[in-house]
Protein backbone atom coordinates (compact mmCIF):
# COMPACT_ATOMS: atom_id res chain seq x y z
CA UNK A 1 0.00 0.00 0.00
CA UNK A 2 1.02 3.45 -0.81
CA UNK A 3 0.86 6.25 1.08
CA UNK A 4 -0.22 9.46 -0.61
CA UNK A 5 1.28 13.11 1.15
CA UNK A 6 -1.86 15.06 2.44
CA UNK A 7 -3.52 17.38 -0.22
CA UNK A 8 -2.32 21.36 0.93
CA UNK A 9 -5.55 23.05 0.30
CA UNK A 10 -6.04 27.05 1.32
CA UNK A 11 -8.94 28.97 2.26
CA UNK A 12 -10.04 30.86 -0.99
CA UNK A 13 -8.25 27.88 -3.13
CA UNK A 14 -10.15 27.47 -6.62
CA UNK A 15 -10.13 23.75 -7.53
CA UNK A 16 -11.15 22.10 -10.21
CA UNK A 17 -13.11 18.17 -9.79
CA UNK A 18 -13.40 15.38 -12.66
CA UNK A 19 -17.30 16.22 -12.73
CA UNK A 20 -18.76 18.82 -13.18
CA UNK A 21 -21.89 20.36 -11.37
CA UNK A 22 -25.09 19.70 -12.56
CA UNK A 23 -25.50 23.49 -13.36
CA UNK A 24 -22.83 22.86 -15.26
CA UNK A 25 -19.90 24.90 -13.11
CA UNK A 26 -16.63 23.45 -13.34
CA UNK A 27 -14.72 25.31 -10.51
CA UNK A 28 -14.89 25.04 -6.76
CA UNK A 29 -13.31 27.44 -3.96
CA UNK A 30 -12.50 26.16 -0.40
CA UNK A 31 -14.04 27.77 2.30
CA UNK A 32 -14.10 25.56 5.05
CA UNK A 33 -11.06 23.53 5.88
CA UNK A 34 -10.94 20.12 8.61
CA UNK A 35 -12.10 16.83 8.37
CA UNK A 36 -14.40 18.05 6.21
CA UNK A 37 -13.58 20.49 3.09
CA UNK A 38 -16.30 23.17 2.15
CA UNK A 39 -17.10 23.71 -1.55
CA UNK A 40 -18.92 26.66 -3.24
CA UNK A 41 -19.30 26.54 -6.88
CA UNK A 42 -18.37 28.89 -8.53
CA UNK A 43 -21.24 28.98 -11.14
CA UNK A 44 -24.69 28.54 -9.09
CA UNK A 45 -23.51 28.91 -5.31
CA UNK A 46 -24.23 25.77 -4.00
CA UNK A 47 -22.11 24.90 -1.22
CA UNK A 48 -21.06 20.93 -0.18
CA UNK A 49 -18.81 18.89 2.33
CA UNK A 50 -16.93 16.32 1.03
CA UNK A 51 -14.89 14.35 3.40
CA UNK A 52 -11.07 14.86 2.25
CA UNK A 53 -10.45 11.77 1.09
CA UNK A 54 -13.25 11.73 -1.26
CA UNK A 55 -12.08 15.23 -1.99
CA UNK A 56 -8.50 14.09 -3.09
CA UNK A 57 -9.90 11.11 -5.39
CA UNK A 58 -11.83 13.57 -6.98
CA UNK A 59 -9.39 16.36 -7.50
CA UNK A 60 -8.23 16.91 -10.69
CA UNK A 61 -5.85 20.65 -10.13
CA UNK A 62 -5.79 24.04 -9.08
CA UNK A 63 -6.78 26.96 -10.76
CA UNK A 64 -5.87 29.25 -8.43
CA UNK A 65 -4.49 29.33 -4.78
CA UNK A 66 -5.98 30.79 -1.73
CA UNK A 67 -3.86 33.23 0.16
CA UNK A 68 -1.77 31.52 3.25
CA UNK A 69 -2.12 34.59 5.38
CA UNK A 70 -5.78 33.86 5.52
CA UNK A 71 -5.82 30.28 6.19
CA UNK A 72 -3.17 31.21 9.41
CA UNK A 73 -5.47 34.06 10.52
CA UNK A 74 -8.77 31.24 10.40
CA UNK A 75 -6.31 28.71 12.23
CA UNK A 76 -6.63 28.40 15.96
CA UNK A 77 -4.04 29.22 17.85
CA UNK A 78 -2.78 27.41 20.80
CA UNK A 79 -4.47 28.43 23.60
CA UNK A 80 -2.33 29.36 26.87
CA UNK A 81 -3.83 28.40 30.38
CA UNK A 82 -3.58 31.16 32.68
Amino acid sequence: MTTRPVLELLLGDIVRLRRTHPCGGATWMVDRLGADIGLRCRTCGRHVLLERRLLESRFAGFVERGDPAITAAARPGPTSAA
